[in-house]
């Protein structure tokens, strides 16, 4: 039961992060730097660990990390759809090499968990009823 709360809670909070940082960029002209730093952090925090470290390493080791970790693999989707956004948000700061590794790593964390990213980072919409299934 607490493992349950515990999921839960973490998944909701990825959901309202990656929601709060679209709605930021784009109702309030927020740094779409920041909001990609945010969302990297939040990674970090889900796997215990620094987000600028974890996310400094090559896509195949941060899926290692993941592994090793033990790392829920309900949360490895909203780990992977984070760093798909946050690719995005890199691109519009203009941090093309970063965004480029954002999607590399998220392709090889779905590629290694069966995942389909959507081909449009910023829709949420199947991630709120995703993360309330857990609670069921």
């Amino acid at each position: 039961m607490f493992e349950q709360d515990y999921l839960m809670k973490l998944l909701l909070a990825f959901y309202q992060v990656m929601f709060k940082s679209l709605r930021r960029v784009t109702d309030e002209d927020e740094d779409p730097k920041e909001a990609a730093d945010t969302l990297d952090e939040v990674v970090g925090n889900a796997v215990g660990m620094d987000g600028a470290s974890l996310l400094s390493l090559t896509p195949e080791s941060v899926v290692g990390v993941l592994q090793v970790s033990g790392t829920d693999p309900r949360v490895t989707e909203f780990i992977a759809r984070s760093l798909l956004l946050s690719s995005e948000y890199l691109t519009q700061a203009k941090q093309g090499a970063l965004a480029s590794l954002r999607v590399e790593q998220a392709r090889a964390i779905a590629d290694a968990y069966g995942i389909d990213l959507p081909d449009d980072p910023t829709d949420l919409s199947d991630l709120k009823e995703m993360a309330e299934q857990v609670n069921a």
